[in-house]
């Protein structure tokens, strides 16, 4: 009853930060001619109401593919269209066809708001509570209050609050893809490949978790075996992901020039690198060194190409030769910082793909989890400050901090062992003797980077920069956030593939 108690307190918690934040400003609110992403949303849902399926991703003289284009896979026109249908019963003026665009008013946004508020409400957050109260790998005395603690700090994450609900994005593809970890943390793995497929089918940034699903359920197909119990498991799994695919495609499968035209928009390569301040190695790299300037974007997404898949193949392998719960829930956050650190195009509320699976482990690396989930927030500054949430920033994040201290003691867990690198550090001994002194040093730069966090975030607010150098605030956070991101990539590479506990956990399920 108790545990009950304190879950709903956590939920009521979460979804009172989160409607509080969507009542400020919106992105993009009054200035023409794009007039941001709550525009854009709106956008979609005129376009899919009023245009035929044929037209949602061609340009036409109805649907200008300049003024956001539908960018996103199937699942997400859909979403638009049935949002549309309900926004045409409250008020057609709000989906007009042409005459709607930029449209602003308070009406209008209580009805944009609310559907995020009931995406969240109906997908991400039971994911959540669900995932939190059926905790493996637990301790039943402590149970109850580790999952209602870990609750408490997933719903009150800011970045997604602060993207989601204040620059206006929907929770979706996450949520679908937190069902799919949910159901495989119970070996419900066709269940878990439909929830994937729809994530995947809803954004194609889930591509960022694709491969630790693939490689964790063909690591089970091999374990059962690819002559029997494995084959029949692998077959029903690959015909489960067809048929998820077939049905979010039906409509758009008429002719190859359909499918080859929603693939270009999904993926415009010709683009090359991003232009925005984004903390991945290639726009941190850009500051010194002209790439765009310098290789084609066919030899941009060569190298991208390369130099992603290097950076994750030892923790793919790891996780295909050893699949365990464990093992699969750090490759997640690994594979996603890696495509987020080196990949061809990358946008800044990326770094969600990453925090979301850190969130799952926020309760196994205390510390860690905590300090990353700050810094991927920082790292979304620049894009904070321009839609006026500094206060809503502040605020939640502080909010966050004091959760994961209260809750999980975070500066009391810095060992070897609650950092998960007790077996890294054995395999040193002897070698390297100042790493008994890790755990200090760690809080050390901790504290660091917290004062340098902050500091910045003050001048950003508060300053204007130098005249010949107008971006400096901008990019120093994306500097400092990517140089945090290299650290933590580089970590929890290490904590995977020194990971001793897999191993037992892969005996376990055998």
């Amino acid at each position: 009853m108790e545990k009950w108690s304190l879950m709903t307190i956590a939920v009521l918690l979460g979804l009172t930060v989160r409607w509080t934040v969507s009542l400020g400003s919106y992105s993009g609110a009054g200035k023409p001619p794009m007039y941001g992403d709550y525009e854009a949303q709106r956008h979609w849902q005129e376009v899919t109401y009023n245009l035929p399926i044929k037209q949602w991703y061609f340009n036409t003289s109805d649907n200008n593919l300049l003024y956001w284009g539908l960018d996103y896979p199937p699942l997400t026109a859909y979403h638009s269209f049935l949002c549309a249908y309900v926004a045409k019963l409250i008020n057609p003026d709000w989906i007009a066809l042409h005459t709607s665009r930029g449209y602003e008013s308070q009406p209008h946004k209580l009805f944009m708001r609310t559907t995020v508020f009931v995406a969240d409400l109906l997908v991400y957050i039971p994911a959540v509570i669900l995932y939190c109260c059926f905790l493996k790998e637990t301790s039943t005395k402590k149970k109850a209050s580790i999952c209602c603690y870990l609750a408490l700090c997933i719903l009150l994450y800011p970045g997604l609050i602060l993207i989601d609900h204040g620059h206006f994005q929907y929770p979706l593809s996450l949520g679908f893809a937190l069902w799919g970890v949910l159901y495989l943390s119970y070996d419900w793995d066709l269940l878990g490949s439909v929830s994937f497929c729809l994530a995947l089918n809803y954004k194609q940034m889930e591509l960022y978790h694709s491969l630790p699903f693939f490689c964790y359920l063909l690591g089970k197909c091999f374990k059962k075996g690819l002559k029997g119990k494995g084959l029949i498991l692998f077959i029903k799994i690959a015909g489960t992901v067809v048929a998820s695919f077939a049905l979010c495609w039906l409509p758009f499968c008429t002719d190859m020039e359909q499918i080859m035209q929603v693939l270009r928009r999904l993926f415009p390569i010709d683009r090359g690198f991003p232009q925005d301040k984004v903390a991945n190695i290639w726009c941190s790299l850009n500051v010194l060194i002209k790439i765009k300037n310098i290789v084609s974007p066919q030899t941009q997404l060569k190298l991208s190409f390369a130099v992603t898949f290097l950076s994750l193949l030892p923790t793919c392998v790891k996780l295909t030769l050893e699949p365990s719960l464990r093992g699969f829930k750090f490759a997640l956050v690994s594979c996603a910082l890696s495509f987020f650190l080196f990949s061809f195009q990358v946008h800044e509320k990326s770094i969600l793909l990453v925090s979301i699976p850190v969130c799952l482990i926020i309760n196994e690396i205390p510390f860690m989890a905590t300090w990353f989930l700050l810094v991927s927030t920082f790292s979304l500054l620049p894009l904070l400050l321009k839609d006026g949430l500094l206060l809503a920033y502040t605020v939640t994040t502080l909010a966050f901090l004091s959760a994961c201290v209260t809750s999980f003691s975070i500066f009391e867990k810095t060992s070897a062992e609650d950092l998960q690198l007790k077996s890294f550090s054995l395999s040193l001994k002897g070698y390297v003797s100042w790493f008994k002194s890790f755990p200090k040093i760690v809080k050390r730069l901790f504290l660091l980077s917290v004062t340098v966090m902050g500091i910045l975030t003050l001048l950003s607010a508060t300053t204007s920069p130098p005249q010949r150098l107008p971006d400096l605030f901008p990019v120093s956070v994306t500097i400092i956030s990517c140089l945090h991101f290299v650290f933590f990539w580089m970590y929890f590479n290490v904590v995977i593939l020194w990971d001793s506990k897999s191993s037992r956990s892969q005996k376990k399920m055998s």
